[in-house]
């Protein structure tokens, strides 16, 4: 007997069926870029404008049917598809990752190490790998997700509730971490500018946070996990789809040999670069020695890249699978390929994003909407609560946590810094809103690669598919999060060394 479906199963359901009736992604983006033209031209006609925070600058909305409209259009449309900042990470990514699949060495690994772990952890350790994973910032992204996938595959589980898993902590879980991440200095500096318009003398760390990330990194991984075995992977039923390529295929033959020949490869490559930065003066090293901000940060995703081309490549060579340099080329070449839809829809979706930031829109929709959450005057937590849900919205407008937290920080910061609050604290209520909604805009550009990775599986798989496997983790984590938040706020637990709730605490 088929078990009766609650009212939120019953409504994800329905999400589903509409999204999946709307256009082909790479015809809804290319409609909405037409959308976006005649919108501006309106907001232009009307002389729509708005003072821009960071700069004080009156900045009009711009009409994409002007002639300098019209020449934006033309001469950026070619800049705007190859200069869309995930297409590089992700291709350059599969290089590496795909080189490894394709010679056998994900399989293997998964098969002899991850398969072991109780099938009760192994959700809550995709959750977990993934929220730390962001110390490699968006490379997280394209790497967790799709190896969820292969896990939960390789173990008969269904092979979306892995990568949705991996995709809930690496994207919703983003701004959590046991570890200081560049993400931490990038908002404190921002945050310390913003508080400069109330008091010059007002820092705001790198560490301003940490003790709430940490918390945060552990409940999420819980209510991930929950999450995935209790509703999300039941909703999904048993997995019916094809046979990936290579599921029948037997063990190659060295494979054993090959495994330890790349954990060497890989554990070598390892002590190459932290001898490297542990050299005086080393070039991986920041200003004054730092690690977090540093080239070894910035240059994560090619070292994440090397990495998997030396173990790929060492595995293959004791397999035979590798037998000359033109494989290597042919297995890179094999992995691009399975890109190639992702690339077709990021040509639509960079021409949107383009449109929509070069009209100032995003900009004017934030800032009108802050101060109108400034004017119905909520006080106490509830005015929190209700700038954390304002961010979550801004979310579908302007996906960039450094850009929205730049056009934010110079109206909230000071604003709450008039009502006592703390500047640190303000960025923490910033960013579990940005972090827990960002997955389930479709402006978020990591959105298209997710959705490609889903397709591996299921090739029916559409918008409101992702949506609906996605929505349950966005809201689960932003009602967590506030409730965490709530409990920081009201014992008055600190959110990092020496810094809580209330201005007036500050050492």
């Amino acid at each position: 007997m088929e078990k009766k479906k609650g009212f939120f199963s019953k409504l994800l359901d329905i999400i589903e069926r509409v999204g999946n009736k709307l256009p082909d992604p790479f015809m809804l983006f290319i409609g909405l870029a037409v959308l976006m033209i005649f919108i501006s031209y309106a907001f232009s006609l009307a002389g729509a404008s708005v003072i821009h925070p960071g700069t004080g600058e009156d900045t009009p909305i711009r009409n994409l049917l002007s002639g300098e409209g019209l020449q934006f259009i033309l001469t950026s449309m070619l800049e705007n598809f190859t200069g869309f900042a995930p297409l590089g990470l992700v291709l350059a990514m599969m290089l590496g990752i795909g080189l490894a699949e394709k010679v056998g060495l994900l399989d293997y690994s998964i098969r002899k190490t991850i398969l072991k772990s109780p099938p009760f952890l192994l959700t809550y350790t995709v959750v977990f790998t993934g929220i730390l994973g962001n110390l490699a910032s968006d490379a997280a992204v394209v790497l967790i997700p799709p190896l969820g996938a292969l896990v939960f595959y390789k173990v008969g589980r269904h092979p979306l509730a892995g990568l949705a898993a991996g995709f809930a902590g690496a994207g919703a879980g983003f701004t959590a971490n046991l570890f200081i991440a560049g993400t931490d200095a990038l908002l404190a500096g921002i945050s310390t500018e913003a508080a400069a318009i109330i008091n010059e003398d007002i820092v705001v760390t790198a560490v301003d946070n940490w003790y709430f990330n940490i918390v945060s990194v552990f409940l999420l991984t819980f209510v991930g996990g929950l999450l995935t075995s209790k509703f999300v992977e039941p909703r999904l039923g048993k997995y019916e789809g094809e046979a990936l390529e290579d599921e029948d295929a037997e063990e190659l033959p060295n494979a054993k040999k090959g495994f330890f020949a790349a954990l060497i490869a890989g554990l070598l490559y390892f002590a190459v670069i932290l001898t490297v930065v542990m050299l005086p003066d080393s070039p991986l090293r920041g200003e004054g020695g730092s690690i977090i901000p540093s080239p070894l940060i910035d240059g994560i995703v090619p070292l994440i890249l090397i990495f998997f081309v030396i173990i790929g490549t060492a595995f293959g060579l004791v397999t035979k699978k590798i037998q000359s340099s033109k494989d290597i080329t042919y297995y890179m070449t094999e992995s691009i390929k399975d890109m190639a839809g992702y690339i077709v829809l990021v040509f639509a979706i960079a021409q949107f994003i383009a449109y929509f930031n070069w009209s100032n829109l995003g900009t004017w929709v934030a800032v009108n909407g802050a101060e109108f959450l400034r004017d119905i005057e909520f006080t106490g937590f509830g005015l929190v609560v209700g700038y954390v849900i304002f961010t979550g919205l801004m979310n579908f407008l302007i996906t960039s946590g450094s850009a929205k937290w730049a056009i934010e920080a110079p109206i909230f910061v000071p604003m709450f810094m008039q009502l006592g609050y703390d500047p640190a604290f303000t960025q923490v209520a910033y960013r579990i809103a940005d972090s827990s909604v960002n997955i389930i805009t479709p402006l978020f550009p990591y959105m298209v690669i997710i959705l490609a990775f889903m397709q591996r599986y299921d090739k029916n798989a559409s918008i409101g598919t992702y949506i609906s496997l996605m929505l349950p983790y966005s809201i689960a984590f932003l009602v967590v999060w506030i409730i965490l938040l709530a409990v920081f706020y009201f014992i008055g637990i600190p959110y990092g060394p020496g810094v809580s709730t209330y201005l007036e605490n500050r050492p």
